[in-house]
Order: structure tokens, then sequence, then C-alpha cells
């Protein structure tokens, strides 16, 4: 009796949660900004015009809200350009720094160099992930010869889409935008967007869920880089497209990590 009752203990014991002691590191504290691309490269599906945010006013509200970011205080601030090209961008931060880079439109630029230029701590680093790509090419070439349903809606959901964005960007303001672009049911609307073709070739050759596994695939990559960053007692700001953000914030749930919400600071 004794002897079974030991067991129970010990196995209690082992599955039992670690108590965290006061030295232990608190928990990273993450914060994921989505962006729409300031200097829009047009290798999106959907493509808009959209709003100059070099103008004076838009380069005002970019200052002021660099300042109010830079309070979360970051120790790391990750940027959506591969990390083989850190080197690069670390040269370009330190002219920047020294009066001899001219800020680019690139969100890179706006955002990421000023934040970092106003936080005393931060590191600037590369998470993007450039080898594995959304495979949609076979998903619209089997769409348009075996599934035209299909073909169809996703064509009048990206003329749709498209009419939205367009919208947005000829009214409303950059601090909008922003807002627009971390709002939760953008996210959801974001996610399911590739979602909605995943059952093209059901049963087939399963082409649709394919595609959705790669977009997915490229996410969990990225998502691999913040978390080698995001250590335990880290402050991490990562800025990057709105479509990889709703979907990274799906990843952002685990003991070692915690999020901000960056609305509060737009």
């Amino acid at each position: 009796m004794h002897f079974v009752l030991n067991i129970v203990i010990l196995t209690l014991l082992t599955i039992a949660p670690q108590v965290a002691s006061s030295d232990d590191p608190e928990p990273a504290e993450v914060m994921l900004f989505g962006v729409f691309h300031f200097a829009n490269p047009g290798l999106d599906v959907i493509k808009t015009e959209q709003i100059n945010v070099m103008t004076a006013e838009n380069q005002a509200y970019l200052e002021a809200l660099a300042g109010r970011i830079a309070e979360f205080n970051p120790t790391k601030i990750l940027l959506e350009y591969p990390p083989e090209k850190d080197e690069e961008y670390q040269k370009r931060y330190q002219d920047y720094l020294d009066g001899s880079y001219e800020l680019g439109s690139n969100e890179n630029y706006q955002l990421g160099f000023r934040i970092a230029a106003r936080s005393a701590a931060a590191t600037v680093h590369g998470f993007d992930e450039q080898n594995v790509h959304w495979k949609a090419e076979p998903l619209f070439a089997y769409m348009e010869e075996h599934d035209e349903a299909a073909s169809a809606r996703m064509d009048e959901f990206i003329e749709v889409v498209t009419a939205d964005m367009e919208q947005a960007h000829k009214t409303l303001t950059l601090k909008q935008l922003l807002l627009r672009a971390n709002d939760a049911e953008q996210d959801r609307l974001n996610r399911g967007s590739y979602l909605m073709t995943n059952d093209v070739g059901d049963g087939d050759n399963f082409v649709g869920a394919d595609a959705t596994a790669s977009w997915w695939h490229r996410n969990f990559r990225m998502f691999a880089i913040i978390q080698r960053y995001a250590q335990p007692g880290e402050r991490v700001l990562v800025i990057g497209g709105q479509g990889h953000v709703a979907i990274l914030k799906l990843f952002l749930d685990d003991e070692d990590r915690r999020a901000v919400d960056v609305t509060s600071y737009l």
C-alpha cells in the first residue's frame, strides 16, 4: 500500500507544473505590429494604389508613433527582411544613426529604424523567410481546369477586397489604416482568405490544402525566428505584413512568451 502511494505521489510531482522561483526571468513580451507595405512591391495577389506615407502630415504621425512605441522599451526589433541581410541592414541603420542615411518609404525604415533609434537597448534583426512561399500556381491552374465555381468565387473575392482596400486608402488616415491592419476582424478575414480554397481538390490531389499548408509553413518558419529572439526576459517588437501577423498571433501561445497589444500605441 505504501509502495503504491509513493508511486502515485512521485507521479504527481513529476507531472505537476514547476513553480517559478523569484529569480526566473519573466516570459518574453512580444508586440506583433501588422502593417500594409508602405512601399508596396506589387507582389501580393491584391494590388492597390495606396496612401503616401511620405507626406508631411504622415511623417509627423510616424515620428510621434515611433516615440510612443519606444515606450514599450523593446530589446529586439524584428523586421520583415531575410536574416541573411542582417549585415546590410545593420550598416544602413548605423548610417541612419550617424545622420548619413535618409529613411526610405519602406516600413522597415519608417517604423523599424525610427523606433529602434528611440529605444536605447534595441537591436534590429530580420525574420522573413524566402525559401518557402505560398504555392498558389497549382491551385489556380487546377481551379481553372476542374473547378470553375471555386475559381469564380476567388475572382469575386479578389475583386471585392481590392475595391475595399482601394477605398480605405483613399478615405482613411494613416492612423486609421494601421488600426485596421491590427483589427481582430480583419485578421480573421485575412486568415479566411487562405482557407476558402482549402477544400479544392479534396479527394483528388488536395491541391487546395497543399497551397494553404505552404502559406502556414512559411509563417511557422518566420515564427521560429521570432522564438529565437523572444527568450524569457526580452521585449520584442515584430513589424510585418498584416497577412503574416494575422497568423503569427495564433502561434504566440506558450509559457515563455506573452502578447502585448499594439493598438493602444497607435
